[in-house]
């Protein structure tokens, strides 16, 4: 059995000299608002591992009205995400993720959050991809307002994807 899912996240600009995404640290002239880090790759991805498994949502599992998660590294709910996938009897096939955002350069730092993921879900690092694009200038992003970050995933069902 094999299941699709797809999540998406937003977050604002705000007060800061970096961003966190995909579990890398970028340095920016903004940071983003957030009640944890504001890595709009990681939740993103949560949310589309958790809604293919059936799991619900990133916000069910850990709510920005939770006050032990106010700057929480995201990377950690990925990991106990990945846990409640274990459980389950899920494994992960494959990760895409589009980062949409006008600045910072996301390119140069693909190659880490393929990385980070890639250990943080235990999955192959050639299952997991990161690209960006732009709006070209459009609407909230083009404005330089916020980025945010589109996730697909495969998830495998009690056997191991690449066998």
């Amino acid at each position: 059995m094999i299941r699709i899912g797809h999540g998406f996240d937003v977050h604002a600009f705000g007060p800061g000299d970096h961003v966190i995404l995909g579990g890398e640290r970028i340095i920016h002239d903004r940071g983003l608002v957030a009640h944890s880090d504001g890595d709009v790759v990681i939740h993103a991805l949560c949310d589309a591992l958790l809604g293919a498994a059936a799991l619900g949502d990133i916000g069910r599992h850990f709510p920005d009205t939770d006050p032990r998660l106010a700057g929480v590294d995201s990377r950690s709910l990925l990991r106990q995400v990945r846990v409640l996938l274990e459980q389950h009897d899920w494994l992960v096939a494959n990760v895409d993720l589009t980062v949409v955002a006008q600045m910072p350069k996301i390119s140069p730092h693909t190659d880490a959050m393929r990385a980070h993921i890639a250990s943080d879900l235990r999955a192959a690092y050639m299952a997991v991809n990161v690209k960006a694009t732009t709006t070209e200038a459009l609407g909230y992003i083009g404005r330089g307002e916020g980025i945010a970050c589109h996730a697909v995933v495969l998830l495998s069902h009690g056997q191991d994807p690449g066998s």
